[in-house]
């Protein structure tokens, strides 16, 4: 797994939980070391042992913390970077819901070496959408639903988003725009420093 994944990882239950916390997760997943380095690459089974270990000190279901683990990439003010990316997909939630076909590539302007999953948006009616996601391990798809959460508050848009389970190898999320203009969503401007 890719140490920026990881690193993430590390900064979300830091900055929700603590550093206390975040070095008993450290000890208990036996990872020998306190802190992931961005750019180095890691077995999957370390990241594995975090998540496992997160979610037992914590008393959370695993999906649960993979959610909310979205949400904090993009609603964390150390994370602008990433908000700022996602926003380039368009300017209302349907059509960053259209951009996702090409986020992995926009992640690989970013960082080449990052491995992100691949999406396909598949429109059902003009408000409802199925999102398939196929990734290297299985998982991507709950932190989805956490990044679609946030994004659609984002942009201001009401919207139901559900996991939906694997189909035909792929993780799948369901999504219903219920109002696409629902509250007024954060400001974004294209200049670089603006919000």
């Amino acid at each position: 797994m890719h140490g920026l994944v990881n690193r993430s990882i590390q900064s979300f239950l830091r900055d929700t939980y603590g550093e206390e916390l975040w070095l008993r997760i450290a000890h208990d997943a036996r990872l020998g070391f306190e802190n992931f380095e961005a750019m180095l690459g890691y077995d999957d089974a370390l990241t594995e042992a975090v998540l496992a270990s997160a979610a037992k000190l914590l008393e959370r279901p695993h999906e649960a913390l993979l959610e909310d683990l979205g949400t904090y990439l993009v609603s964390h003010p150390n994370l602008e970077p990433i908000r700022r990316l996602l926003r380039f997909g368009g300017v209302s939630f349907v059509d960053f819901l259209h951009s996702l076909d090409d986020l992995a590539e926009r992640g690989h302007l970013a960082v080449p070496d990052l491995e992100l999953p691949q999406f396909e948006l598949y429109p059902i009616t003009g408000t409802q959408f199925l999102l398939r996601c196929t990734a290297p391990s299985a998982g991507y798809a709950h932190v989805m639903v956490g990044v679609l959460r946030a994004m659609a508050d984002d942009y201001g848009a009401l919207a139901l988003l559900d996991y939906a389970g694997i189909d035909h190898g792929a993780e799948t999320i369901t999504i219903e725009l219920l109002e696409p203009s629902f509250a007024a969503g954060r400001p974004f401007r294209l200049a670089s420093g603006a919000v």
